[in-house]
Parts: C-alpha cells; sequence; structure tokens
C-alpha cells in the first residue's frame, strides 16, 4: 500500500480526499457531572482503556484530552508482535497489517576497515525469529493506531468519545473502600479558543492518570518517576528524501567511526522513513532545550553518518529532539503497601514509566498497561470480582515496566557510539534479545491471578504468566483454518482451552467429556458460581476444546451440550467451540506446544490474553478454587 507520494497527508489513506480523513472532533457539551471511571489522556495507555472499557455499556467511561482534538502526526511508530496480537482482541489488526511498514530484516552498518569515514553493511539478519507470533514486526503512525481505537470506541455500545480541550487541574480522593461510591472528584480547565477557561467537575469511582511523563495525576497521588538520564541528546525526523543509500527500506542500525550512530525505521506508505540520529553529549544538568538544536541540525548530522552515501531531505513531516532517559514509578496507584486501602486513582504509560526510543517499548508497554487495567475495573465495577482484583495491576505491571527498562537502558547504551560498542556486539545483542523488543517477554509471576507452575509440563510451549502462544487449527463445523489464539477477544471474559488426550473425541467416560460434565452440572463448578441468572453459559468462562484427530474425525453430533450451547433469546448453538490441529498442512498445535498428548492440559487465559493457570482435565477442585480466589458468586 503506498501512499505519501507528493507529501505527508495524516489520517486514512484509502480516503482520497485529504479533508475528509480526518476523525470527528470528539464529545460536544460539558463533562459529566458523575462516572464509573474517569481517563485522563487520550494516548496509547488511554485509549487502549477506553476501548477496552467500552465494550461495557453499563459502565459510565469518560476520557478527557488537553489537546485540542485527534493526534495527527509524529511520536512513536514500532509496534511489536504482541501487541498486534492485542489489536487482533480488538478487532483491528487486520487494518493495521493493510496499512503498515512490515520490518521484515535488520541491517547493520559499521564503519569501512579501508576508509573509517565511509559505513559499509556488516550484517542482515531476520527482524523476528520464526514461530515467535502469527504476527509481524510492523510500523505505522502512531496517530493511526489511536484513530482505530477512537474507532473501535465510537462503535462500541458505549459509543465513547474523547472530550478534548481539558486541562487537568487537580483531585481530591475521600476516603472509604466502597467501589461504589464516586470517591475522587477530579477538576479541568475547559479550554475555549479567545474565552477564560472554565471550571468544570467530575467525580469518579475511579480516575486514571495516561498523561504522560509530566503527568499531573501522577503528581497529585505523590508518586514521583525514579531514574537518570543519560545525558545524551538524539534527533528523530519523519522525511520524504531521496538517497542512495542501498537499505533506506529496511530497518537500519548505523555506527560510524566518528560522527556518531542512526537507526532508520521505513515507515508506511513505501517512501516515508524516519531517522533516529545521535547528536551531542549534553553536560551534567544542561537539557536538551538548552541547545536549541534545529531540524537542519539533525539532518547534517545523519548526513555525516551516511557518508559516502547522500541524503537530500524534501519534506520533514515530523521532527523532535530528546534525552535519552529511563524513569520508574515505585508504584502505579495511590496505596501503598499493607494499609489495606482499595486503589481508586491509577497511573499507565509514561505517567509512570518513560522509555528512550531506541527499543520501541514505550507505546508497546503502555497499551499493554491499559489492556491490563480495563478488564479488571470491569470486571470490580460489574461486580464479577472481587475489589482486591484491583490490587494487581500495580504489582503486576510495575515489575514489567522495570524489566524492559533495565532491557531498553542496556540496549540504548550498546547502540551509542559514544559508549564504545562494537559493532558486531551490537548485532548479537540485538539478536539475543529480540523477545523483548517483540513484546512478548512478559512473564507474570505466581500470585492472585497466576497459578504456580506446578503441572507446568502438561503444555510445555504455554509457559504460565506468559502471553498464550497461538497456533493453527481447523474449526470442527466448519472446517474453518484459524488462529485459536483469535479466539479470545477483549470482550472481558476468561477463556478454558481443554486440549484432549489421544483417542478423546468428547464421547461418554472421556475427559473432555467429564470436563463439560463438571463445568455443565456440579455446584462447585465455576461457571455454575459465577454466570449471572439468564445470561448465557460462557458469558464469564469460555469453554474450547482442542482434540488431537483430524476435524473431520469428529462427530459433532456426539459433542458435549457444553460445547455447543444454546444461547441468546432463541436458544441458537454455537457451533464455534470445537477445533482439531491443522493436520492437513503439518501444524500440529499439540506439537507445536508441548502438550502431552497422553494426558492433555486445561489452560486457563486471562482476558488480556495471558496464561493464568495450567491443570489437569479432571483438576476440579484446584479450578474452582483457582476462580474462587477472586470472582464473586452470583447466588
Amino acid at each position: 500500500m503506498q501512499f505519501h507520494l507528493n507529501g505527508f497527508e495524516p489520517g486514512d489513506p484509502s480516503i482520497a480526499d485529504p479533508e475528509q480523513r480526518l476523525p470527528p472532533a470528539g464529545s460536544l457539551g460539558s463533562l459529566p457531572k458523575e462516572v464509573d471511571v474517569l481517563i485522563v489522556g487520550c494516548g496509547p495507555a488511554g485509549l487502549t482503556l477506553a476501548a477496552q472499557l467500552s465494550a461495557f455499556p453499563d459502565i459510565k467511561t469518560c476520557i478527557v484530552e488537553q489537546k485540542s482534538g485527534p493526534l495527527l502526526r509524529g511520536q512513536a511508530d514500532g509496534i511489536a508482535c504482541r501487541t498486534v496480537e492485542m489489536f487482533e482482541a480488538f478487532g483491528f489488526s487486520e487494518r493495521v497489517l493493510k496499512e503498515a511498514c512490515w520490518i521484515n530484516e535488520t541491517t547493520f552498518w559499521r564503519p569501512d576497515d579501508r576508509q573509517p569515514a565511509n559505513i559499509v553493511r556488516s550484517g542482515r539478519i531476520q527482524d523476528v525469529e520464526d514461530g515467535l507470533s502469527e504476527f509481524p514486526h510492523v510500523v505505522l503512525n502512531q496517530a493511526r493506531v489511536h484513530d482505530f481505537y477512537l474507532d473501535v470506541m465510537r462503535r462500541s455500545a458505549s459509543r465513547l468519545e474523547p472530550y478534548y480541550s481539558r486541562r487537568f487541574v487537580d483531585l481530591q480522593v475521600r476516603g472509604g473502600n466502597d467501589p461504589d461510591e464516586h470517591r475522587v472528584t477530579a477538576r479541568f480547565e475547559h479550554l475555549k479558543e479567545g474565552q477564560y477557561p472554565e471550571i468544570e467537575t467530575v467525580k469518579a469511582r475511579f480516575v486514571v492518570g495516561c498523561d504522560g511523563a509530566r503527568s499531573a495525576v501522577r503528581r497529585s497521588i505523590g508518586r514521583n518517576l525514579h531514574g537518570d538520564s543519560a545525558n545524551h541528546a538524539w534527533g528523530v525526523m519523519d522525511v520524504l528524501a531521496v538517497t542512495d543509500y542501498p537499505d533506506i527500506r529496511m530497518k537500519c542500525l548505523i555506527q560510524s567511526a566518528k560522527d556518531g550512530s542512526v537507526i532508520i525505521i521505513p515507515r508506511e506508505g513505501g517512501y516515508l522513513f524516519r531517522i533516529y540520529v545521535e547528536m551531542d553529549k549534553l553536560a551534567e544538568h544542561e537539557r536538551v532545550s538548552d541547545r536549541k538544536i534545529a531540524a537542519d541540525d539533525v539532518i547534517s548530522a545523519a548526513r555525516r553518518v551516511f557518508h559516502p552515501y547522500t541524503l537530500d531531505v524534501k519534506e520533514v513531516a515530523w521532527w523532535s529532539v530528546y534525552e535519552i532517559g529511563q524513569r520508574l514509578c515505585d508504584k502505579f496507584d495511590d496505596v501503598d503497601e499493607g494499609d489495606g486501602k482499595l486503589p481508586s486513582v491509577f497511573i499507565a504509560g509514561d505517567a509512570c514509566h518513560t522509555h528512550s526510543p531506541k527499543a520501541g517499548q514505550g507505546m508497546n508497554v503502555s497499551m499493554q498497561d491499559g489492556f491490563n487495567l480495563g478488564w479488571k475495573l470491569a470486571a470490580v465495577l460489574r461486580k464479577r470480582a472481587v475489589p482486591a482484583l484491583l490490587k494487581t495491576y500495580s504489582a503486576e505491571r510495575q515489575a514489567v515496566a522495570k524489566e524492559l527498562i533495565d532491557f531498553d537502558r542496556e540496549w540504548a547504551q550498546v547502540i551509542s557510539s559514544s559508549k564504545g560498542a562494537d559493532p558486531a556486539q551490537t548485532q548479537r545483542y540485538f539478536v539475543q534479545h529480540g523477545r523483548y523488543t517483540a513484546g512478548t517477554a512478559t512473564r507474570y509471576r505466581p500470585a492472585l491471578l497466576t497459578g504456580a507452575p506446578t503441572h507446568q509440563d502438561l503444555a510445555k510451549g504455554l509457559t504460565i504468566g506468559m502471553r498464550f502462544h497461538s497456533a493453527p487449527v481447523i474449526r470442527v463445523a466448519d472446517a474453518m483454518a484459524m488462529e485459536l489464539g483469535h479466539t479470545v477477544r477483549a470482550d472481558g471474559r476468561w477463556r478454558l482451552f481443554a486440549f484432549a488426550p489421544q483417542g478423546d473425541a468428547g464421547q461418554a467416560g472421556g475427559k473432555i467429556h467429564g470436563l463439560c460434565e463438571f463445568l455443565g452440572g456440579a455446584p462447585n463448578s465455576p461457571l455454575q458460581k459465577f454466570t449471572p441468572e439468564g445470561a448465557d453459559i460462557d458469558a464469564i468462562i469460555d469453554l474450547r476444546a482442542v482434540f488431537q484427530q483430524g476435524h473431520r474425525d469428529i462427530d459433532v453430533g456426539g459433542l458435549p451440550a457444553l460445547l455447543k450451547p444454546a444461547k441468546g433469546r432463541f436458544g441458537l448453538t454455537d457451533y464455534e467451540k470445537a477445533f482439531a490441529p491443522d493436520l492437513k498442512n503439518g501444524r500440529d498445535i499439540f506439537a507445536m506446544r508441548g502438550i502431552d498428548r497422553e494426558r492433555g492440559a486445561l489452560v486457563v487465559v486471562r482476558p488480556d490474553q495471558y496464561v493464568a493457570h495450567m491443570l489437569p482435565l479432571d483438576g476440579f477442585e484446584e479450578l474452582s478454587a483457582y476462580f474462587a480466589g477472586f470472582l464473586v458468586a452470583t447466588a
């Protein structure tokens, strides 16, 4: 898909008229007086959270933004494989993949031994290891990601739209632990062009600050970012340019002899590309703004590194300068360890962790924050889970952010020529740590939501605490080839994936049939205890079964009732619960994910696509005890 040929144009490239490409202007009128969740900031974290909550029309959500309208250009661009997996849950991965630039290979350049002033290619590798994800690493303007989330919100049952031109002033939190009370009062200035700001007040049950590295919400709850700047300035710009550099449509890491480093990121549309340029070392306590670096300075620095190749910049679509810095909050909510209080204010994204752009972590990690928190807020507000569930957000995401910041700090040092890094070392480090940049290295440790690895050997390739690693399957009822992980939608539901033992086709006396009998009728079944009266049987916990036989060898009519449940007002049959391996193409999910063929496995998957627990197919008591730890019984 090619576009931007005659200059950068923001918005949807499939719309011919540039005036029609821009998204609507947001909600009109005043802010609501009371809401369940108030989100401050329309960045990646805030929009992910809002999109998740928009799936629940019984939750009143409000999202506000200080800017006058949606983002149009610039800022983050890299989208990790794991993030595209999340986009699939929200229903817009195909739109991203169609429009984005796919990063297939990465090349490495170093000084020429014979002429050190020149650069030469020193290596070329596959960007993402085979089998790591069904999705690629792609690059797309952050503004377009925002647009897709805004579409999800706009089309949801909630019809959620942001309120723009609202500057956060302050908030106050009343005491108490009742999640039904509107304990937080927040004030905003409504910034109207040519008029004095109007103060608006909103009362909320929960507030989430997604308002960036200078977060006013973070300051209001007394949290601070901790960490040191690397005292090194980098320039970044998106350009339309003519060059004889041969790898301009590849991701490139270039280290020169004496003029610093450059990173090239090809952008969507076939012509645009991003340049990260190492600039000057900053003095202690000096800020990058003190240098008054101009766009021409960044271009000149890039040209020196490119030698002997030329770079003729025709248009700069966006540019900025920044300091490398990794900073982290000790807590991502407003409660301290051991005080027994329920969190009422949360922070997410750059408000609680900042990364350098080099590792491509900032936007990706921020969106995972929003996904992690969204379903938990929904579960508590809808009285599906105990309020203590909300404490897991800070515990899980702070630990992940710390690990990724440590990686980011090392990576930034490796690629900075001022550190004297060996170009060969740069390539080795990139290969060794590819799972971090792909976003698949996150692992939640055993806690309330993450079971102990007692039965991990039942499915060695589906690690407890890590994201559910999808694999190809065939849907039994209609022979549809698909990815099993794509059944996990961003709808707040839990998934049980039951992998059948050898010879089990769902018949009476088999393990799958026994599991279905327990879940469908036993008093201590989590489906019986936690499914609201009158709701579909899979409204809270959705069971799917995967058999070892080919799909033609499974009798749909003979499957247990729970694998073809009656749903909706007419009691229609859901035929999409049973799957078989893709044997025709040699992609057997049991072999690919190390699933025990003799015993099978029961894999519990969280609403945000992470493996929560691994149990035997007859581990009924353990399964019941797990869900009883945080879900609320309906009877």
